[in-house]
């Protein structure tokens, strides 16, 4: 009986010491502090929400840099709202990024940044014969869109 009594109590003292290293490993291993850099706060958060009308707007902006401003209205064909906006951030290499938008009925969602691709040139002439196709079709169209 003492030799198991002593064996628990010594398996027991271990078991204390392990937790006790594991423990104090995971404190030093803890990290600091979170550095005040990475947090960002929202420094202004303006909102109108849509009015019976559609109209609405919305400016945010936070400590990193980042705005967003939207306003729209229901000024579009049939009550549909029609929306303008600017996106700015500052890339993490330090590039400034800025992106305005209008979206509407008849254009849809139209992007304008300097960070958007541009479609390279069509590389020859387009051939007249091709011209006068698509001119004919649009008069087809016209033509039928007239006796209907």
């Amino acid at each position: 009986m003492t030799d198991i009594r002593s064996l628990f109590c010594s398996l027991t003292n271990n078991m204390r010491a392990v937790v006790f290293v594991t423990l104090l490993a995971l404190a030093a291993a803890r990290p600091d502090k979170p550095s005040d850099s990475d947090e960002v706060t929202i420094v202004r958060d303006d909102r109108v929400y849509p009015s019976a009308s559609g109209e609405y707007s919305l400016d945010f902006e936070t400590s990193d840099g980042t705005h967003i401003s939207e306003s729209g209205d229901g000024t579009g064909p049939d009550g549909a709202v029609e929306s303008q906006g600017t996106v700015r951030f500052v890339h993490p290499d330090g590039e400034s990024f800025e992106l305005k938008y209008v979206a509407n009925a008849e254009g849809g969602y139209q992007p304008e940044s300097d960070a958007l691709p541009v479609a390279p040139e069509f590389p020859h002439e387009i051939p007249q014969f091709v011209l006068d196709q698509i001119a004919f079709a649009a008069r087809e169209d016209a033509e039928r869109d007239e006796s209907e």
